[in-house]
């Protein structure tokens, strides 16, 4: 049998996302409604036609807490009013499609496993305020090799303990890749019949439940409002490689050491991750069924790493994985996160056209279009600081530019920036209205 294309792979998830299993919609108006959000987002992603119209999402943060007249606290830990506050954002401001309700998390979990990486609300940051992310080296200068030679053995003995405290007896886990012949296989058994490892597997039950009470609440959420004819964009996430070993186990003050004393290991360890992030990103899309997988930058903006810097140790592993999620049908949505105004020609020459999709925060739209705009669907960038500061007239006047200068060729989407938390619902409101209004392909 011949291989399915990229392209047909990729039209096979589209179409389980246009149409979704198990989802009875509440009407045929809302039935219509959905599927008329799907197709005018897959026309400006695959930039083959123009759509009706320019699509325009609303990507949040913690702000449906606010505009709702909760803390982030209580999405965190009511997940009643979790759903009732991702209800109202949507039914408030009506937007193509949604992330979804999972961005605050379930603090009870975070607590039952003594997370170190995050502080959030009322753990660590005020219950009105957003996460902190807790710096540090969770894998040390000398522990690449052990990475490098068995990532799942490194993450369950020495990361897992390290960032999540009731964890901690998974220091004494057994290599289970030993465990071969009926001989001497109870040895490696006898860490979890002591008090250590009991009391980590007690946590990690309680943590599951919690975790299980959680999904229910999101998926009955989702299956809620997607019979109401509200898409939800997001299948899941995976990283560039550069920030996985720069956020989740070196650092950052790390990863800038490791760059200048010791760039072969960090380059070996991106070269391991790479495969296991694009298969992260694939399994997730096709167990989920929708084609996007969310993608945030955090360390490959113009004034982190010198261009020199970034082609050597950014582009490279995150266009494998890019390019990996690709082939396999799977459409990157890329948060360039920060200012991406220095590496548009780089991404640009090793981008399939149609392929992929750029949330731009920090950059000039007009020349992105330009550039990588010429072969990606571009969405963003309207400012956190204009939806907390500015007027609707302001954000209606920024709207129009953003697609006088962006909608030309379609393969654009309105949206914000960069996930907000605290802005004037009003001015949330302006933006999708003016894309709506201005977006109409005539």
């Amino acid at each position: 049998m011949a291989q399915s294309s990229a392209s047909e792979k990729q039209e096979a998830l589209f179409q389980k996302w246009y149409s979704p299993d198990g989802i009875k919609f509440a009407s045929s108006a809302a039935e219509q409604l959905y599927k008329s959000r799907v197709t005018r987002i897959k026309d400006a992603v695959q930039m083959k036609k123009l759509p009706d119209r320019i699509p325009v999402l609303v990507l949040p943060s913690f702000f449906p807490a606010y505009h709702a007249g909760f803390t982030p606290m209580e999405m965190m830990y009511d997940y009643n009013k979790l759903a009732a506050t991702y209800k109202k954002f949507l039914f408030d401001f009506e937007a193509d499609a949604s992330i979804g309700a999972d961005m605050p998390g379930p603090g009870k979990f975070f607590e039952f496993m003594d997370y170190k990486l995050y502080a959030w609300p009322g753990h660590g940051v005020a219950p009105e305020r957003s996460y902190q992310m807790n710096e540090g080296e969770y894998m040390k200068a000398d522990e690449y090799d052990a990475l490098i030679q068995d990532p799942s053995r490194f993450f369950a003995n020495t990361y897992f303990p390290r960032v999540f405290g009731a964890l901690d007896a998974f220091s004494t886990l057994p290599a289970f890749t030993g465990i071969q012949e009926m001989y001497g296989v109870a040895y490696n058994f006898i860490t979890f019949g002591l008090p250590p490892m009991q009391k980590t597997l007690k946590a990690l039950m309680d943590a599951g439940n919690e975790a299980l009470k959680w999904v229910e609440a999101i998926g009955a959420w989702n299956a809620e409002t997607l019979g109401l004819g509200y898409p939800n964009i997001v299948a899941g996430y995976t990283k560039a490689p550069f920030d996985v070993v720069g956020d989740t186990l070196r650092g950052t003050r790390g990863i800038m050491m490791d760059i200048f004393r010791q760039p072969d290991k960090l380059l070996k360890a991106m070269e391991v991750m790479t495969p296991l992030m694009i298969k992260m990103g694939v399994d997730t899309a096709r167990m989920n069924g929708k084609p996007f997988i969310f993608i945030p930058l955090h360390k490959g903006d113009d004034h982190f790493l010198s261009p020199g810097l970034f082609e050597k140790f950014y582009w490279p592993s995150l266009r494998d994985v890019i390019l990996g999620l690709v082939e396999e049908g799977v459409v990157p949505y890329i948060a360039a996160e920060g200012a991406w105004n220095t590496r548009l020609d780089i991404i640009k020459k090793d981008i399939p056209k149609g392929t992929t999709l750029w949330m731009m925060d920090i950059a000039d739209m007009a020349q992105v279009k330009k550039t990588l705009g010429q072969v990606a669907c571009l969405m963003g960038n309207v400012q956190s600081s204009l939806l907390k500061l500015g007027t609707p007239q302001d954000v209606r006047a920024y709207v129009k530019k953003l697609i006088e200068d962006c909608a030309e060729g379609g393969g654009y989407i309105v949206s914000n920036g960069a996930f907000f938390d605290e802005a004037k619902s009003e001015n949330v409101k302006a933006m999708v209205d003016a894309a709506k209004e201005f977006g109409v392909h005539k």
